[in-house]
């Protein structure tokens, strides 16, 4: 999800275009000396995600010049470093990804010298730049003068700690369910208590919980209704679960932090996750007050007020005052994470709305399609829809860049574009909305050096997250049509899963940057939606499975979090700089810390959640 773009949209230390020199240099001196002990180093001259190269030119009376390039950015220019000798011993070079180093020399006639290497995190390396004697090109060979840390065992420790925190709680579930140790509590304890702890949430799901998210307390178990299915908020605990640890930092790992541009990482899959269950939690939920006897002018009065509310608090949350004193309204941010789910909301519901009954209601249409051939005019406009995007992203003229550009600008494309990140799409925010009041540090600044504003959350890519959300309330209608027929609900999952993968590998022709439309989480390309949704359905499909079906899994914790989903996302943001979720770190340059902190902030939510739900506080709009 994107909270962390919004929050430090007016930030001066957020993450700023500086971070993209982190992949460059320190300036330097003329012949290096000796290895640098790294040790001795000053902090800021080696920050994290980087290593130190030293460079050796045994090239006598020949001046070099060096140029980098990270595997990463796609058909994108090299970027000088600097000539050779370095006023300091080295340069501070990216360990995130491999890099491509060109040597060039200034002697007529000379290849210029190229090497591929993924350097370690904090590694001390050197370049030695030598001569080939049978052809007089320049060769370059890389020596490892002092050993890399590995970055990755803070991971493998604290996946060992949670599983062994998860293997205790599951011990003492099943010892509690022994009738031997149940009989004994019995003799020991209070037998309201011992009720309350074989029957605790992190044993067996109950299906009298609920019937629906949006449901106060007091109407759980109504028997007008299907039950509630705790795999649903199961999902999308899972999902805000990774999301909050994400834009805590996700331990400064590059692969939890959004993608650059093309392609996925973990951030990039929470929030489309999250509009995928809005979606199917908008049909139980609609359709279960329905069957209360709700009247569609009440509905369509609390689907109004519900997005205005989500609109209103993403607003606030993406704009804090803290950072540079009172903020302007000229510079006030309208795009958002809450934003876009309170537009899509709005759209979907409505449409479902429309055409909802009471009951789902199969006259007339064959058992195989009676989930989708009812809601053909639904269907109808959301394909319309999908092509005012395609229409917009291929054929809108955008001035000074070519028709249906879907790249970063930059330095990308050999920086023919350097203006036009996003194409359309960013071209569309700036003339509707203004440059100042959309996102100004997107995640293509780091890489691929972009200098214009461009909004992760803007107005064109909200189209297809109304697709997106679509999809999911298609899931929600299969678990109306076939409840309690579980065999049926998890092919069709199976069949979804697969129709949204087929279409997008054509899409994509299986690559990452070759494809038709790529996948794409700043622009919410379609075939970001159909990639993401296939995901959707076989997560769904497996936690549906484990939970609803054989509960052989509670859900817990993550079902916890998704029962106050709105309460948490709001809170992370709110306080996310209060102790005990921040703390000044003895070492900032250090992935564990940042791990330990960003695992502990968000495992706080989770305790925070569970007190929640044990005192049956829900904050629903």
């Amino acid at each position: 999800m994107s909270g962390r773009r919004g929050r430090w949209g007016s930030c001066p230390w957020g993450p700023l275009p500086a971070l993209a020199a982190a992949l460059l240099l320190l300036p330097g001196r003329a012949q290096p000396p000796d290895p640098v002990d790294l040790s001795r180093r000053q902090p800021w001259e080696l920050r994290i995600d980087q290593a130190w190269l030293q460079v050796h030119n045994t090239l006598p009376g020949e001046n070099l010049t060096i140029s980098w390039l990270s595997d990463y950015c796609y058909k994108c220019l090299f970027q000088e470093l600097g000539p050779v000798p370095f006023e300091e011993p080295g340069v501070a070079v990216d360990s995130q990804h491999p890099v491509n180093l060109m040597v060039n020399s200034t002697m007529k006639g000379k290849e210029p010298c190229r090497v591929n290497y993924h350097f370690g995190e904090f590694g001390n390396y050197s370049l030695i730049v030598r001569s080939d004697h049978s052809s007089q090109n320049i060769l370059c060979d890389i020596v490892i003068n002092q050993k890399p840390v590995n970055s990755y065992l803070p991971i493998f420790f604290a996946f060992l700690i949670y599983m062994g925190i998860f293997a205790i709680l599951a011990l003492g579930q099943f010892c509690i369910n022994i009738e031997p140790v149940r009989n004994w509590l019995y003799n020991k304890m209070n037998p309201r208590e011992t009720d309350r702890l074989i029957n605790s949430e992190f044993g067996s799901p109950r299906r009298t919980d609920s019937v629906s998210s949006d449901l106060p307390p007091g109407v759980w178990s109504t028997g007008t209704a299907i039950p509630r299915l705790r795999s649903l908020d199961t999902f999308r605990g899972l999902a805000l679960a990774i999301m909050v640890f994400v834009n805590y930092g996700g331990g400064k790992y590059w692969f939890f932090k959004h993608q650059s541009w093309n392609g996925l990482t973990v951030a990039d899959l929470v929030f489309p996750w999250f509009v995928f269950i809005m979606g199917t939690s908008t049909a139980l939920s609609l359709s279960s007050m329905l069957r209360r006897g709700c009247s569609k002018g009440q509905l369509l009065l609390k689907i109004l007020w519900r997005s205005f509310f989500l609109f209103l608090i993403g607003v606030v949350v993406v704009n804090p005052n803290y950072c540079l004193g009172p903020l302007a309204w000229e510079n006030l941010r309208i795009p958002g994470v809450l934003q876009r789910l309170g537009c899509t909301y709005l759209v979907v519901a409505g449409l479902e709305l429309l055409f909802a009954k009471p009951g789902p209601d199969s006259t007339g249409v064959e058992d195989a399609f009676r989930d989708l051939m009812p809601f053909w005019p639904q269907w109808l406009f959301m394909m319309a829809l999908e092509a005012v995007w395609l229409c917009l992203t291929f054929l809108l003229n955008v001035p000074g860049c070519p028709r249906g550009y879907l790249g970063p600008g930059g330095i990308g494309d050999s920086g023919e574009y350097p203006n036009c990140t996003g194409g359309a799409a960013g071209y569309i925010d700036r003339l509707l909305l203004g440059e100042k009041h959309i996102y100004q540090h997107p995640s293509s600044s780091v890489l691929y050096l972009t200098t214009v504003p461009f909004d992760p959350e803007g107005i064109l890519g909200t189209i297809n997250s109304v697709i997106l959300a679509f999809l999911g309330l298609q899931a929600g209608k299969i678990l109306l049509f076939y409840k309690e027929q579980h065999r049926q609900i998890m092919l069709r999952f199976c069949v979804w899963t697969v129709i949204m993968g087929v279409i997008s590998s054509v899409l994509t022709k299986c690559s990452t940057e070759e494809g038709v439309i790529p996948v794409n989480k700043n622009l919410w390309s379609i075939s970001y939606v159909t990639t993401l949704s296939s995901f959707a359905f076989t997560l769904l499909l497996l936690i549906y499975y484990l939970v609803d079906v054989k509960r052989v899994w509670s859900g817990a914790p993550f079902f916890f979090l998704g029962m106050n989903s709105i309460l948490v996302y709001v809170g992370h943001e709110v306080f996310e700089n209060y102790f005990p979720f921040k703390w000044k770190m003895r070492n900032t340059q250090s992935h564990s810390e940042h791990l330990a902190q960003n695992l502990i902030a968000t495992s706080l939510w989770v305790i925070i959640s569970y007190v929640l739900y044990r005192k049956r506080i829900f904050w629903k709009i």
